[in-house]
């Protein structure tokens, strides 16, 4: 696990305007470890899915994600939801 290359897929959804959460930033490597040292930075949660990564990651920057991926990003988007909740942080 350890000699794998880093991945990370950065995602972002305004309910009201959006019709799917889109990917914002995706790579590999440094540009992974950059993705999410910028998070950390902007506190924003960060979710460990590596099954989820592999299929995100093979989609362009600023598309939407495909339907099939709605159901389990959705349960993602709740579970936040609840925690910025329980810390009086609902964005």
């Amino acid at each position: 696990m350890e000699n794998q290359i880093k991945k990370a897929v950065a995602l972002q959804y305004d309910f009201e305007s959006d019709r799917a959460p889109k990917i914002t930033a995706a790579g590999k490597g440094t540009v992974a470890e950059s993705i999410l040292e910028k998070g950390k930075e902007n506190d924003v949660f960060i979710y460990e899915d590596e099954r989820l990564v592999k299929e995100l990651i093979q989609f362009k920057v600023g598309t939407e994600i495909p339907e099939e991926l709605y159901e389990i990003v959705a349960q993602i988007l709740v579970f936040i939801e609840s925690i910025d909740q329980e810390k009086g942080s609902h964005r």
